[in-house]
């Protein structure tokens, strides 16, 4: 897959920031999907796996220098992102705008958090629903899972609904661990939607 990103990048003299956007089939088949000609909400997966730092490099670029590594270097571990939105899986994934009346983001050795957000914070109902990127890494799949099961559960965000519990139940979900995922993950597994009784 990063083979043909590559080719398909140089093959139109593509010189700047990108994400190639790729869906994996369940036999291990391929298919390009998307090219977004700048940097993505998932760059920290990329900078996390890689230890680089995209942003600066696309500003080196834009400003006429050159990439201050012209190979990325060893891939460290296996790293995800989750989204976290003031949203309610429950109800459709409705929006849920209101004060965010407690805030406590969590943190620790490969935790990464992105976010604008802040205690007393309005979210508004007018845009994107995200308060915030967690971004987890770990030695292998089954660590950067662990990792994030725990981030989410220290991860508090009171006064309006949010994407946290759903996201936490998903990381104990047994065929998400075992990878097991795909475009129809959540009809197949449309309990993770509610809250346990």
């Amino acid at each position: 897959m990063d083979a043909a990103s590559v080719t398909g990048a140089k093959a139109i003299e593509y010189v700047v920031a990108c994400t190639i956007e790729i869906l994996l089939d369940e036999d291990s088949s391929y298919y390009f999907m998307e090219m977004h000609t700048r940097i993505q909400v998932e760059h920290p997966v990329t900078e996390m796996l890689y230890g680089v730092d995209l942003v600066k490099e696309q500003i080196r670029v834009a400003a006429g220098e050159r990439l201050s590594v012209l190979q990325l270097p060893y891939r460290r571990g296996h790293v995800m992102e989750v989204r976290v939105n003031a949203e309610d899986p429950a109800r459709n994934f409705q929006p849920s705008p209101g004060k965010i009346t407690t805030y406590h983001p969590p943190g620790g050795p490969g935790v990464r958090l992105d976010s604008h957000v802040y205690d007393g914070y309005s979210v508004p109902p007018y845009y994107d629903s995200l308060l915030a990127k967690l971004i987890c890494q770990g030695g292998d799949r089954a660590e950067c899972i662990a990792r994030m099961a725990v981030a989410l559960d220290s991860f508090i965000i009171e006064g309006v609904a949010t994407t946290i519990p759903f996201l936490g139940r998903v990381m104990q979900n047994e065929r998400f661990i075992a990878g097991d995922v795909d475009t129809k993950f959540l009809e197949r597994e449309s309990d993770l939607l509610r809250e346990p009784a």
